[in-house]
C-alpha cells in the first residue's frame, strides 16, 4: 500500500520527468543537425542509370560512378531511344546507356568528377555527355589505346558546348 508521502513523491517525480524531458530532448535535437548534416554530405547520391542488358562497359562506367559517390538504380532497357528523347538528349551526343541524376541527364561515359561538379553549382543546363565510347574514359579503360575526349554541356534547348577535354 502507498501511503501520502511515497505518492506525494512520487508525483513530484514524473512531474519532474515531464518538464525535464522535453528540453533534453530540445537540446539533443538542436545538437543532431551538424551531426545530420556531415551523414547527408557522405551520403550516395542518388543515380538512375539506363541500359541494355549485353553492354559490359556500362557497368563497369557505373561501378566507377559508386566508388565516387553515387548510389545507381540500374533499369535495363533493349532500347534507350525513349528515355535519350525524353531526356533531352541530341542524336550527336548518344551514348550505349543514359543516367538521371537531379534535374540532369548524364549520357555515356562522363567522369564523376564532373557529375559531382554539376550537382554542386546547379547550371542552367539540361545535361552533360561523352558521345560515343571512347577507349580511356571511365568504364571504358580495358583495351586499346586511350584516347582524348570532349565532355559536352548540353543545353536546354539542344545546343551543346565543350565542357572539359580529357
Amino acid at each position: 500500500m502507498i501511503d501520502r508521502r511515497n505518492f506525494v513523491m512520487r508525483a513530484l517525480g514524473l512531474g519532474a520527468a515531464v518538464v525535464v524531458a522535453p528540453r533534453v530532448a530540445r537540446a539533443a535535437y538542436a545538437a543532431a543537425p551538424t551531426a545530420d548534416a556531415t551523414r547527408a554530405e557522405s551520403a550516395p547520391i542518388a543515380m538512375t542509370v539506363y541500359k541494355t542488358p549485353t553492354c559490359g562497359c556500362c557497368t563497369e562506367w557505373i561501378k566507377h560512378v559508386e566508388q565516387n559517390g553515387f548510389k545507381c538504380k540500374v533499369v535495363m532497357m533493349d532500347d534507350l531511344t525513349p528515355i535519350m528523347q525524353s531526356a533531352g538528349v541530341p542524336l550527336t551526343m548518344t551514348s550505349c546507356h543514359t543516367a538521371l541524376v537531379g534535374a540532369y541527364f548524364v549520357e555515356g561515359h562522363v567522369p564523376a568528377d564532373l557529375i559531382l561538379d554539376m550537382l554542386k553549382t546547379k547550371p542552367a543546363i539540361a545535361g552533360i555527355a561523352v558521345p560515343g565510347m571512347p577507349m580511356g574514359s571511365p568504364g571504358m579503360e580495358q583495351g586499346g589505346e586511350k584516347q582524348a575526349y570532349k565532355v559536352y554541356a548540353v543545353e536546354k534547348n539542344g545546343r551543346t558546348r565543350v565542357l572539359a577535354s580529357r
